[in-house]
């Protein structure tokens, strides 16, 4: 359910299948233009040759020198994906060649985090994850460090309360949930939990407040919290999914929650494997209308 909403909220923005250039696509092309000439098989079979590799890629220890080797040419093979999607963020003022190397570490981690085992294709993987990473940047320079210090008492809360209500409910608790554990309202719930991004901005040499002997920022911070995350992807998606129409919703939460592919999912439905391509096509597109973009200042 978690990795599933995070996929799917980030789909919205990019759908994987239908928007994804291949390797001989051009790089000026556009979204929509790559979205209309590229649909159907040869955006589905032009990463095919690459397959095996990401396969032998996910099956070597991580000190295996043969791994980096591997990880360059998937890098390299993979790289019009994320120009493609860095492109769809040019417009937003910052330089195209910064924005593609924000979209290619993004695909580093995508490669490095892939595995073949969970059952979904790398395109559903790798788009989300580098889609984020790209918002991630635009999220990160949007907000100042001055974040409000009830906030930030707040994402503190949030995150000792996490364990505790994970461990009761056994999954990650809503928003909701959090408001009513902390006895504050979901909307400042919501809030601490985006400030909590603007914490990547803040040097982990600051000193928690003017007196040098209340130690360093990164003496108190943890790692990332998944389970943070997992909260906001959930509340981003569920009231868009609610919605849609009961067959679209069908077809998104089987594609993205249930991980068939486009074939299976026509065979559930009854419908063909293209009258499913359409609809996912469709509805991301209702999608992202739904679903915010990140904060400005």
């Amino acid at each position: 359910m978690t990795e599933s909403a995070r996929a799917l909220s980030d789909a919205a923005e990019e759908s994987p299948h239908d928007t994804a250039p291949g390797p001989s696509s051009q790089d000026s092309s556009s979204p929509e233009s790559s979205s209309r000439s590229g649909r159907g098989s040869r955006n589905e079979d032009s990463y095919d040759h690459l397959v095996p590799m990401l396969t032998e890629h996910a099956g070597l220890d991580t000190d295996d020198p043969r791994r980096e080797v591997l990880r360059d040419r998937l890098v390299e093979g993979y790289l019009p994906l994320a120009r493609h999607i860095a492109r769809r963020f040019s417009q937003r003022g910052e330089p195209q060649e910064d924005l593609e190397q924000v979209a290619t570490v993004g695909l580093i981690h995508a490669v490095d985090r892939f595995s073949p085992e969970r059952g979904s294709d790398f395109l559903s993987y790798a788009v989300p994850t580098i889609t984020g990473e790209v918002r991630r940047y635009f999220r990160d320079k949007a907000w100042s460090t001055r974040v409000p210090r009830r906030l930030k008492d707040l994402r503190l809360a949030i995150g000792s309360a996490m364990p505790q209500l994970s461990q009761e409910l056994n999954r990650a608790p809503t928003a909701g949930e959090l408001a009513e554990h902390l006895q504050r309202s979901r909307e400042e719930v919501l809030e601490a939990l985006e400030a909590a991004n603007a914490y990547r901005s803040s040097s982990l040499d600051d000193m928690l407040v003017d007196d040098p002997s209340s130690g360093r920022l990164a003496d108190v911070l943890g790692s990332a919290d998944a389970e943070l995350e997992q909260v906001e992807h959930r509340e981003t998606v569920q009231p868009a999914l609610r919605k849609l129409p009961e067959r679209e919703r069908t077809i998104v939460m089987l594609r993205f929650f249930g991980g068939m592919t486009q074939t299976q999912i026509a065979e559930r439905v009854g419908v063909s494997q293209m009258h499913v391509s359409r609809l996912l096509t469709r509805t991301l597109a209702t999608l992202r209308a739904d679903l915010s973009d990140p904060p400005t200042p």
